[in-house]
């Protein structure tokens, strides 16, 4: 218990140090707000600009939620029938590789082209992003299912259905835990990249209307917000994992209480 703490503080005080270490420095060697701002001055426009950056912010962050949501449907679907079947996996994982491969920066214009312009392309640009990792993870933890397990369920009658929802998708929790953390930072970047072509509203459309009028500190705020959403959803979904799939992580705690 005394080194988790410990192990806690120090992360915390290397944070405190990461930003005081920015702020001299750009104070130091007089760096410009217009190349890079100093914590501070992103601080204190975030503080002023909270009301009207607001709005936007739960645009950003329910259209995250909405195609991050999707992508786990999607992905967890795919990837049952890629870990179970070799014809799924034989024919869905190539395409599946060609798609991740594609920039979806190329892929933004054609969701507008065909929903318009608003959340509908951000949405499904975040579940473009976020479900390729969670597809790979399940069908990598059912990959991991010992034949001699199914072959002694398959003998006392256990049906394919049975092995999937009592055996291998259990086993497949620590990967789809993993994969989350990971999608969720994804489905961020997926959002704010279509908010930057195709929104008017959104923390990507604020960062890409401050660069354009040059208020720098602007846009770090606007990079601030994401990082604190990401490390947010990162948390909850840690703090779930534990409660879920506590027995497969690793124990880190090996001091005496």
């Amino acid at each position: 218990m005394r080194y988790a703490l410990r192990r806690r503080m120090w992360s915390a005080a290397l944070i405190v140090a990461f930003f005081l270490g920015w702020e001299v420095l750009c104070l130091a060697l007089g760096v410009s707000d217009l190349v890079v701002p100093r914590p501070s001055q992103v601080m204190s426009t975030l503080i002023a600009r909270f009301p009207v950056l607001w709005p936007h912010i739960l645009q950003t962050l329910w259209t995250t939620m909405i195609g991050f949501g999707l992508g786990v449907i999607v992905g967890v679907v795919i990837g049952a029938l890629i870990g179970t079947s070799r014809v799924a996996y034989d024919t869905a994982y190539p395409l599946l590789i060609g798609f991740s491969s594609i920039p979806k920066v190329a892929v933004v214009p054609i969701f507008v082209l065909w929903f318009g312009a608003g959340p509908v392309p951000a949405v499904l640009t975040a579940l473009a992003m976020c479900f390729f990792p969670i597809v790979v993870n399940i069908a990598t933890g059912l990959a991991t299912t010992e034949p001699e397990m199914e072959d002694v369920l398959k003998s006392l009658g256990a049906s394919k259905m049975d092995l999937l929802l009592n055996v291998g998708l259990p086993r497949t929790m620590p990967f789809f835990f993993a994969s989350l953390k990971i999608a969720a930072t994804y489905a961020f970047v997926g959002t704010v990249l279509a908010e930057t072509v195709a929104s008017n509203k959104g923390i990507g459309n604020v960062m890409m209307s401050a660069s354009s009028n040059f208020d720098v500190p602007l846009v770090f705020a606007g990079l601030f917000i994401l990082a604190f959403l990401g490390v947010a959803l990162y948390v909850l979904f840690s703090l779930i994992e534990g409660r879920v799939v506590g027995w497969a992580n690793r124990r880190t705690d090996l001091s005496p209480s």
